[in-house]
């Protein structure tokens, strides 16, 4: 029997039938939408995401999607939840339910016991007079969509639909919520976005000001010295501050080696540090990406760069190694 040739026409009319729908619906989005961001935004509990079949397995995507940018949520299914996760949900919960018929049975039986616990319903659906429209608090209506499967039975345009529409939520709410990227890297610490976005307080070994060291410029090179030294943590790099604790100078082992073979016969100790220090040192702040330390230092070949706060005070000194263990861009340029 011969191999049947791929109908590229269904697969286009699919995509056009499924990417026109969501095009459309941008323009139709309204005081309903705007209302259930509002109440994902002010939600005190968990947004709770709930759906059956296809439209589950999309409720378990939004669902992530909204963890990932500072939503807490998590996916209930609606059989599991009548047979003991429903203690899961909580007053001040938010049921996120997804049903395009709005009648699906599985989902207007958990209505009422979740309505029960004091939790707020949100129903995405495609008709707005069925049961689950008619329970819930608000209602995202998309209306009732033909679906491009060529028997008009497998969920395709519906649920790519309700997909879209738990992404537009989710990125509303996260724009409410004055998401950062260094925020999303803090949900996303495992992966390479996650790491590019890490900042410089995140990759530091050590805490902001542990074991810091740090000497006055307006010492001699042996004061500093002894400053140093007495610092708990051993680093390759001495941090000079001026009067005002704002990061003046760097001397790093290589400028001590290279300093005492010059001056052998010289009492250097004696000298003000302040004549050997490299001036106004390359550094970084606080918030900075780790990604920008690591293309500083692979620039101007340094092993520990010195981060200060926004007054220019060091807090702390980024090692390689510290960037190397977190296995972040691997040339500062990605």
């Amino acid at each position: 029997m011969d191999t049947p040739q791929a109908n590229l026409e269904i697969a286009r009319s699919t995509l056009r039938a499924e990417g026109g729908s969501i095009s459309a619906l941008a323009d139709q989005l309204g005081s309903d939408f705007a209302a259930a961001a509002k109440m994902i935004y002010e939600c005190a509990g968990k947004v709770i995401l709930t759906g059956i079949g296809k439209a589950g397995l999309i409720g378990l995507k939004v669902s992530a999607t909204l963890a990932s940018t500072g939503t807490g949520s998590f996916f209930l299914n609606p059989v599991d939840a009548m047979h003991g996760d429903l203690g899961r949900v909580q007053r001040g919960d938010v049921l996120l339910a997804l049903s395009h018929s709005g009648e699906t049975e599985e989902i207007i039986r958990l209505v009422d016991h979740v309505k029960g616990r004091g939790a707020s319903l949100i129903a995405v659906t495609g008709g707005r007079d069925t049961p689950l429209a008619r329970y819930a608090d608000i209602v995202v209506c998309y209306g009732m969509v033909k679906e491009a499967c060529p028997l008009g039975l497998a969920p395709t345009v519906s649920t790519s639909i309700m997909l879209a529409l738990g992404d537009a939520l989710a990125l509303t709410v996260m724009d409410m919520r004055r998401f950062r990227p260094e925020d999303f890297a803090v949900f996303h610490p495992g992966g390479a976005l996650g790491r590019k976005l890490m900042t410089v307080e995140q990759a530091m070994f050590f805490k902001r000001g542990e074991g810091l060291c740090v000497a006055s410029d307006a010492v001699s090179l042996g004061e500093a010295l002894a400053q140093a030294e007495a610092t708990p943590r051993r680093s390759g790099a001495m941090l000079l501050v001026d009067g005002a604790g704002k990061l003046s100078g760097i001397l790093t082992d290589a400028d001590l080696r290279r300093l005492l073979l010059a001056h052998r016969s010289e009492r250097v100790l004696d000298e003000p540090v302040a004549k050997f220090l490299t001036k106004n040192p390359k550094c970084i702040g606080l918030g900075g990406l780790a990604s920008e330390a690591l293309a500083i230092m692979n620039k101007y070949r340094f092993d520990e760069l010195p981060v200060v706060d926004g007054e220019g005070r060091p807090v702390g000194v980024i090692d390689v190694q510290d960037l190397v263990g977190i296995k972040t861009v691997t040339d500062g340029r990605d």
